[in-house]
């Protein structure tokens, strides 16, 4: 047997050491072959830190090559960068990954829902190159090379490739942005030459979220810049039953963190009510990346029989289950 793999826990802000909590508890009731080394990142730690992404928790990452990150606070407009995109940027996590399926036992518009959104995560317009012309006027650059398009779009398709997917769509506004979107589209284009198993389309960003609240079932893999991955990923989540109920992993070349995408929900911090599926999830997405997918469908199984029964629910689904009763109703359907 091989020796238990190192992650970095990162619980957040708000109710991330709630959720963090109730997924250890899984995991080790599954009995995964982990052992977890707790680090700091969020909005809370700046009066500790001076930062919300101390050093030593990047450093952390970078040794164990993987991290389990709870939700952390984002300052609206001034401020310090957020802790997540200073993640990305200095771990050099290029790829988002948000699959987006449909959940038994919670009930939305939609049904069947199954596709995923591979979303860049380093330039565009999340670059924050922004300067002041004059008063009153902003110039924000929206960045794009071919480098970066690139290399998501392989990930698209490798993804596709690996996971028994049948298409890959791209993402754009190329009718407007000719250049930036355009060199997009053109990276897209050359690597689609190399997988021809697989569809490759090309739809226009606006269409593509009139198309979703249409019919979901039209897409499979959906690959996209920055912005609009952004958008475009909580878009869909909405399609399955929020944020709260979907996995999310931020992938480099040699460290991946996998984190929950909703908010860190100060108004219950601390009460006990928190949902800890979204970080579940995507600790399943870690497992599998760890090579450890026995694991991963033992979890993931457990979690989707506690849906599908619908006894025990948190209340942001409808339930009166404290975050410690979910818990357990996962671990007892572990078997």
């Amino acid at each position: 047997m091989s020796a238990p793999r190192k992650v970095t826990l990162i619980n957040g802000d708000g109710i991330g050491p709630e959720v963090m909590e109730a997924t250890v508890r899984v995991l080790e009731a599954a009995k995964c072959p982990l052992t977890y080394e707790h680090q700091d990142a969020g909005s809370e730690f700046v009066s500790k830190y001076g930062t919300n992404l101390p050093d030593a928790t990047v450093e952390a990452c970078l040794r164990s090559g993987v991290g389990l990150k709870g939700p952390t606070g984002t300052t609206i407009g001034g401020g310090m960068q957020s802790a997540n995109v200073q993640l990305r940027k200095r771990l050099d996590l290029y790829a988002s990954l948000r699959p987006v399926r449909s959940v038994p036992g919670v009930k939305t518009r939609y049904e069947n829902v199954d596709l995923v959104v591979v979303r860049e995560n380093t330039e565009d317009l999340y670059a924050g190159l922004e300067h002041i012309v004059v008063p009153g006027v902003v110039e924000s650059l929206k960045i794009i090379t071919e480098v970066a398009s690139t290399r998501i779009c392989r990930f698209a398709f490798e993804y596709a490739k690996k996971h028994g997917r049948k298409k890959v769509s791209a993402v754009h506004k190329a009718n407007i942005m000719k250049l930036s979107d355009g060199l997009f589209l053109d990276c897209f284009r050359k690597v689609a030459r190399d997988y021809p198993g697989l569809v490759a389309e090309e739809v226009i960003v606006d269409n593509l979220c009139m198309q979703l609240v249409r019919n979901p079932e039209k897409y499979d893999v959906l690959v996209m810049e920055n912005l609009y991955g952004d958008i475009v990923s909580d878009l869909c989540a909405g399609l399955v039953g929020g944020l709260g109920v979907v996995p999310g992993a931020n992938i480099g070349a040699s460290t991946a963190v996998f984190e929950a995408v909703h908010g860190t929900a100060p108004d219950i911090a601390g009460k006990g009510l928190a949902n800890p599926t979204a970080l579940l999830l995507s600790a399943v997405l870690m497992l599998d990346h760890l090579g450890l997918s026995e694991h991963a469908r033992r979890v993931e199984g457990a979690l989707l029989r506690v849906y599908a029964e619908g006894k025990v629910k948190t209340k942001d689904l409808g339930g009166n289950a404290t975050t410690a009763e979910f818990t357990q109703a996962i671990i007892s359907a572990l078997g």
